[in-house]
Parts: structure tokens; C-alpha cells; sequence
């Protein structure tokens, strides 16, 4: 792996430090009156999800770590394992749907996926940024309440519940993001 030094760390970086792979989410490059200068690195922990801040000094080398990132689809959730193949050898492997978190709500089946890895283990997921859905139910239109732009509550067919404008009826395909679940637009 290479090396880079302490004053070369930007937020988005992968290094290996303390025995575990972190992630660089903030740096600030620190120059006291007193001592040499140094970069304070607040670091997330992959796997863990923990926080660190640590200084590195310019002198100071730390390996950066790049993930592979493959193409897996999505096949099928039993329990609370999930199921992907990759797309070029076919290999299947099993991910918990904690490691997913709530993004769970929105894969499905047949879904292209971006997993990186780390040496074989997986430790992250992309989905891709819009999916669509089916609104199942719709609140009624409320009229006369104000001149602002109003939304209503629906249902889709995961079982989320979101905001729509008025004139999103139930059966109707939209296009929903998958970083917060809000409407995006209707579908084509």
C-alpha cells in the first residue's frame, strides 16, 4: 500500500491507522506559534462506525488504502441476510441488512448495486441514486388551506410512507430518492 504523509490526508481518504481502516471525514491544517505544524484528521472507523480526531505531522507516513468496487445485482433477502451476484464471475454473497441500514426499504430484485470491498470483505454499498415505486395509498387533497404548495401523505409498495404534491394518486409510478426517500418526480 502506499504511503502518503500526515499533511497529505483530505476528507474522503482510506487509511490504515491503529490497526483498523479509517475513513478521513475532516481536516484542518494547524499551524501553532509554538512547535511544527500538523493536520487534525477527525476519522471514522469503516467497520466500526466510531469516531477518532488525531494529529499527523508532516513527518508522520500513513498507508492509503483503495477499495476494489465491483458490480453485484441484487437477488433476493431471506431473514435479514441479503443476497448479491457479482456481475462478471457470478458469485454470490450473503450481507447482513444492518451492513445496509435503511437503504434496505429500497432494493430490489434484479437491482444493480456498487459494492466496495476490502480485501475480499465487503464494507460498503451504493444503490443507485433514484429508484421507482408504485404509490399504493394517497391522502385526500385538502383544499382551501393555503396558498402555499402543499404535499400529502402516500404510501408506496415497500410500505414507506412519504410526501407527495396533490396530484399523486394511488397506482401512479414515481421516482424516488434513495439518500433520504423524498419524491423526486412522477415516472415516465
Amino acid at each position: 500500500m502506499p504511503k502518503i504523509a500526515g499533511n497529505e490526508i483530505r476528507p474522503g481518504a482510506l487509511i490504515q491507522h491503529d490497526g483498523g481502516l479509517w475513513l478521513a471525514v475532516k481536516t484542518q491544517a494547524v499551524k501553532p506559534g509554538k512547535g511544527g505544524a500538523y493536520n487534525q484528521v477527525e476519522l471514522k472507523n469503516v467497520v466500526t462506525g466510531t469516531k477518532l480526531n488525531e494529529r499527523f505531522r508532516a513527518d508522520q507516513g500513513v498507508e492509503e488504502v483503495y477499495l476494489e468496487k465491483k458490480d453485484f445485482q441484487f437477488l433476493y433477502a431471506s431473514g435479514d441476510t441479503l443476497t448479491f451476484m457479482d456481475i462478471d464471475t457470478y458469485d454470490q454473497i450473503e450481507i447482513g441488512a444492518d451492513f445496509v441500514g435503511d437503504q434496505v426499504q429500497f432494493l430490489q430484485d434484479g437491482m444493480k448495486v456498487l459494492v466496495q470491498t476490502y480485501e475480499g470483505k465487503p464494507i460498503g454499498i451504493k444503490l443507485p441514486q433514484h429508484v421507482t415505486l408504485e404509490v399504493r395509498e394517497a391522502d385526500p387533497v385538502l383544499r382551501g388551506g393555503t396558498a402555499a404548495p402543499s404535499y400529502k401523505g402516500a404510501r408506496l409498495e415497500n410500505g414507506m410512507k412519504i410526501q407527495v404534491p396533490p396530484f399523486i394518486n394511488a397506482g401512479t409510478k414515481i421516482v424516488v430518492s434513495t439518500e433520504d426517500g423524498s419524491y423526486v418526480r412522477r415516472a415516465e
